[in-house]
């Protein structure tokens, strides 16, 4: 019988196959998926935020007006990669979204929620125009979150003065993030794709997004009570509002520019280990399972 083998996670940007590889790589160990996207915890929006079909836990977990946060998904994450160890299966933790993940992974030094009003007082103050006052407010009481943040993200001002109000700062603890510190043994892995190849499976994963009914989807979304954080979903007001052939185009443009981020942020995860993703995905289980056993 094999031994216990570590956490696995698997990072990469969108469609570069992250779900298929981790689902092959589950099949073969029996391990219990786990995601780490920060749109895939919503409900409502299954195809615009590619959730998997496999089960996979964190997915779909709050409705469509919960104002989602790493600070609240951290502790779940962690219960969820505990319960699967104990149970003796492998923890496969899978997404894009890279605080997501590397809150999963370790202990992060994560700021708790605000106290109820805080956060509609600040809210309230921004509003009044158009974050000018706020955004001061920010600079006066901490200057560098207010540097960092742009005056017209409301939700980070908003946020940047809740934390201000715990004694906290919206400026990242870099030490902390980029340690190769994790929780459990871990071994990450990060899924490598060429900007042509990646472009293309964009546009192509794009295109199936609408012909499964995309724009339906997002229609729904934006007729109901939706957060800050769940209209940051990519291409749910393009689907929403423009005519196919122009949503197509938006969703993949803004699709590739995301995913370049996400493979920036690949290279800085400590010890990541990066494999070709322009093989199939049986192929890819079999390279990241000889990585795990390894050690």
């Amino acid at each position: 019988m094999e031994s216990q083998l570590p956490v696995i996670a698997i990072f990469g940007p969108t469609a570069s196959g992250k779900s298929a590889v981790a689902a092959a790589v589950a099949e073969r160990v029996g391990g219990a998926l786990i995601s780490a996207d920060a749109m895939q915890v919503y409900r409502g929006l299954p195809i615009l935020t590619n959730q998997p079909h496999e089960p996979t836990s964190l997915v779909g977990i709050w409705p469509l007006d919960h104002e989602a946060s790493v600070g609240e998904y951290a502790p779940i994450a962690h219960n969820a990669i505990d319960e699967a160890l104990a149970a003796g299966r492998t923890p496969i933790v899978v997404g894009g979204t890279g605080l997501y993940l590397r809150a999963a992974l370790a202990d992060l030094d994560i700021p708790p929620p605000a106290p109820p009003g805080v956060r509609e007082r600040f809210e309230s103050l921004y509003d009044r125009d158009g974050g000018v006052a706020a955004h001061s407010l920010l600079s006066d009481r901490d200057p560098g979150a207010a540097a960092g943040v742009h005056v017209n993200d409301r939700r980070r001002v908003v946020r940047a003065l809740e934390l201000v109000e715990l004694g906290r700062t919206l400026r990242p603890d870099s030490d902390a993030l980029w340690t190769d510190a994790s929780r459990h043994p871990t071994v990450i892995v990060g899924l490598d794709v060429g900007a042509e190849l990646l472009a293309e499976r964009i546009a192509s994963r794009t295109g199936t997004m609408l012909a499964l009914g995309a724009r339906d989807e997002a229609r729904r979304a934006l007729a109901s009570p939706i957060s800050e954080t769940a209209l940051k979903v990519i291409g749910l007001r393009e689907a929403a509002e423009l005519p196919e052939a122009e949503a197509l185009e938006a969703i993949s443009d803004r699709t590739r520019r995301y995913a370049a981020y996400q493979q920036k942020w690949m290279r800085r995860i400590p010890n990541v280990m990066l494999v070709t993703a322009a093989v199939s995905p049986s192929v890819i289980a079999d390279e990241v399972l000889q990585m795990a056993r390894a050690g």
